[in-house]
Order: C-alpha cells, then sequence, then structure tokens
C-alpha cells in the first residue's frame, strides 16, 4: 500500500520504503526531453491528459483522461501517446522502451507500507512484516514485533 495515497485507517502499519515521484511520458512527447518537470506542467497538458483510476464505489474522478482499470492498458495508453501518469520513482523498472522517466520535482514522496489487521497474532503475518521490514532495514512499530 501507499500512503498517502491508499486509506490506511483501521490497520497496523509499518514504512518500508519512502521515494519521490516521476512523470511517465510517451517517448515522443515533448515533455520526454525535460530533465524535470513541476505537477503544474503535468496536471493540464491538453494532448496527453491525465488517466483515471475507478474510486472504491466504481465511479471515476472527472476529467478528460482515459478510464483505466490495469497496469497493462495503462502502460499501452502511456506508449500510444493518449495518457500520462505520475508514480513512485521505482516504478522505473516497469518502464517500456516506448516510456520516458521524468523526475517530478514538487509531487509528494509516495511510501511503501505492509499494512495488517490491528492486534493480529497469526505468526505468518509477524513473519511476513517482520520479512519486509528487514529488507527494508526498517525499525518496526511496538504493535508488530
Amino acid at each position: 500500500m501507499h500512503r498517502p495515497f491508499d486509506d490506511l485507517a483501521g490497520f497496523d502499519t509499518a514504512d518500508l520504503h519512502t521515494e519521490g515521484q516521476i512523470a511517465l511520458l510517451p517517448a515522443g512527447h515533448p515533455l520526454a526531453s525535460r530533465d524535470r518537470l513541476t505537477l503544474a506542467e503535468v496536471r493540464d497538458v491538453p494532448d496527453l491528459p491525465i488517466a483515471r483510476w475507478p474510486r472504491l464505489d466504481g465511479s471515476y474522478p472527472d476529467g478528460p483522461g482515459p478510464e483505466v482499470h490495469t497496469q497493462s492498458q495503462l502502460a499501452q495508453l502511456v506508449a500510444l501517446g493518449r495518457t500520462l501518469l505520475v508514480i513512485p520513482a521505482s516504478s522505473r523498472a516497469r518502464q517500456w522502451p516506448d516510456h520516458v522517466a521524468v523526475p517530478v520535482v514538487d509531487a509528494p514522496d509516495v511510501t511503501t507500507v505492509i499494512a495488517w489487521p490491528p492486534g493480529s497474532r497469526s505468526p505468518a503475518v509477524a513473519s511476513l512484516v517482520r520479512s519486509a521490514a528487514g529488507l527494508h532495514g526498517t525499525t518496526l512499530p511496538a504493535s508488530a514485533r
């Protein structure tokens, strides 16, 4: 899960990794040649509207961008020059040759977290949380030890 985007209410959590964000653009777009961008520059690109993901109730936010359902669909729409998106920088690992990643310098940092039901006594959940935290050098909250 990712803070600040996912609703973590009702879960115990441990932060695993915090990073900046990038704009994923079609390789041929003029913004793809920039060294960095701002949110204002990517928020309203007339020929490249930001894709829209469904809300929890299945509705979509207002806007001109395409409605997307899967990562694969989104990657194809970026490659075709139909949309752009702002995502965590580590997403570069899934970048296609048709994509260019440009840092968005004023986008909020994104923190990847592991989350579990509060008060869980499951040895498997505890082991998973400890393993994930260990991989990232994370200090666990007292509720997870």
